[in-house]
């Protein structure tokens, strides 16, 4: 039942927030493009992961086809990809829009906020094949079972023998994701605190950090999550360690996002209010 409510908050939360967008013309902004996307991945990869788990709740026969396996796994590792790569694309825009907020119609328009997104799903996808290939052509001698809720690599990677060439690759692809995206962000923020600590106005101090404070909060969460979990060695795989990890960034931090995004941003609270009004004012 824990499960089942917070699948059910992370589905309306993060629908109602891409509804929400939607349907205000305030919010029809770069930032709110992307966080509309980053709604929808949410989405997307929880459910990969938390229906099955549910169902496996219930069922006797907890079983899964190795075919069924692999697909799991590659749009979990494709909707976790391109999380990374859009969460970068968004800490891109706060420092455009802080370190160059004349200029930020012209750099960031339509033009240029597609072409982000389309490559943040495209890097992810085809991170996740190179992923799913190398994986599927291991072989799987010895048990067949997953010790985990879910397909995932460090389980899998377990499982087969002489896994020495996918674990690195697999390793490499994953630190090039994960530390390179982070890094990206990192060095976004450090120029962001560098002209907010230059503006003389405190009011105005306060203004941009309370527009970084809910990127901050996700990226800090599901970074912190996921280099704990992929970043490091086969051999350093603990079941009840990863698993209590994994629960967090597959079935918590989407549930989280809609919440952070809305709790902590102005903008959104209003666009809710005003959508409420016109609503009852309309019956």
């Amino acid at each position: 039942m824990v499960f089942l409510v917070i699948y059910f908050i992370t589905f309306v939360g993060n629908l109602g927030m891409i509804a929400l967008i939607r349907m205000n013309s305030r919010l029809h902004t770069p930032m709110y493009f992307f966080l509309c996307n980053l709604s929808i991945i949410d989405i997307c990869y929880s459910s990969t992961i938390t229906p099955r788990m549910l169902m496996n709740f219930l069922a006797v026969g907890k079983s899964i086809a190795f075919n069924a396996c692999l697909v799991q796994l590659y749009f979990f590792v494709a909707l976790v990809c391109s999380e990374c790569f859009l969460l970068t694309t968004m800490a891109y825009d706060r420092y455009i829009a802080i370190c160059s907020p004349l200029l930020y119609s012209s750099i960031m328009s339509q033009r240029v906020c597609f072409p982000l997104v389309a490559g943040s799903y495209l890097t992810g996808f085809t991170n996740a094949l190179i992923t799913v290939c190398f994986l599927s052509r291991l072989p799987y001698c010895g048990s067949n079972i997953i010790r985990h809720f879910f397909c995932d690599t460090p389980p899998l990677l377990a499982l087969a023998s002489n896994s020495y060439i996918a674990e690195t690759v697999i390793s490499f692809l994953a630190g090039l994701t994960t530390i390179g995206s982070l890094l990206i962000i990192v060095l976004s923020y450090t120029f962001i605190l560098s002209a907010i600590l230059k503006l003389r106005s405190a009011q105005g101090r306060h203004k941009a950090f309370s527009t970084c404070s809910s990127h901050l909060t996700a990226v800090t969460v599901f970074y912190g999550t996921l280099i704990f979990t992929y970043l490091r060695p086969n051999a350093s795989y603990s079941l009840g360690r990863d698993q209590v990890a994994s629960v967090f960034y597959t079935v918590v931090v989407p549930m989280m996002n809609p919440l952070i995004y809305s709790l902590r941003n102005k903008d959104v609270k209003e666009a809710f209010k005003h959508s409420m009004n016109v609503k009852m004012f309309s019956q």
